[in-house]
């Protein structure tokens, strides 16, 4: 069994914090075997952690967490961006175009682009796999629900740290049972369903100081269009 981050951003991500190489010891000190940076709509960090993982002992597996028109979407295993904005459906098409997984994360939050808010729970089944356990979220519920929505209709799962500090690594890990060690060898058992998980919540209040930074972010940025 190999253990798995599926969910990390680094600071290419608008709401990432540290270096590729940061978030990469940190995974080898809490004994990984594989993480994959998925930055918001931004793919320089997917690729970077791919070309460094192999000097900490490491499987980079290159990603990118897309803003569809319905919602967050991760594309796990691969190279290319995929643009924002395209329906739920085309988004799972372009990441599986380029050999890729489509895992949704957090599907029941929509106060977190949750893509439930905008497509349907017969649509949500095209996914590869459903991230039924992201440590972000406070109280659980959500997660619950995720979990019995993969069960209900056998869905492979993942769980994710969803980090953006290198400290938030390997707080939900996915342990997956790969034929190789590889990110193809990974993702493969992933879409197999040969998963289980080993999950702890952030704290809160370092999820607390993120969603903070996130306002202020938008906020920036929405100010800043406005007087261009």
């Amino acid at each position: 069994m190999l253990s798995v981050e599926l969910h990390a951003h680094s600071a290419a991500s608008y709401d990432g914090r540290d270096s590729v190489d940061m978030l990469l010891e940190r995974a080898a000190a809490v004994g990984l075997d594989a993480l994959a940076v998925t930055d918001h709509d931004e793919i320089s960090g997917g690729r970077e952690v791919a070309e460094r993982a192999a000097a900490y002992d490491l499987v980079g597996i290159p990603g990118i967490e897309v803003s569809s028109a319905a919602g967050h979407v991760l594309g796990i295993n691969v190279t290319e961006a995929v643009d924002p904005g395209l329906s739920f459906a085309e988004t799972v098409q372009r990441i599986r175009e380029q050999g890729g997984i489509a895992v949704v994360p957090h599907p029941f939050q929509e106060m977190r682009s949750g893509v439930l808010a905008n497509v349907s729970r017969e649509e949500l089944r095209d996914a590869d796999a459903i991230e039924v356990y992201n440590s972000r979220l406070v109280t659980g519920y959500s997660n619950r629900q995720a979990r019995r929505f993969a069960e209900r209709h056998e869905l492979p799962i993942t769980a994710g740290s969803d980090a953006h500090v290198s400290d938030m690594v390997g707080r939900a890990v996915t342990l997956v049972d790969a034929d190789e060690r590889t990110a193809d060898g990974i993702c493969a058992a992933v879409a197999d369903g040969r998963t289980t998980l080993q999950t702890r919540r952030t704290p809160w209040l370092v999820s607390f100081r993120q969603a903070v930074g996130n306002t202020r972010r938008r906020v920036r940025l929405a100010l800043d269009g406005l007087f261009r």
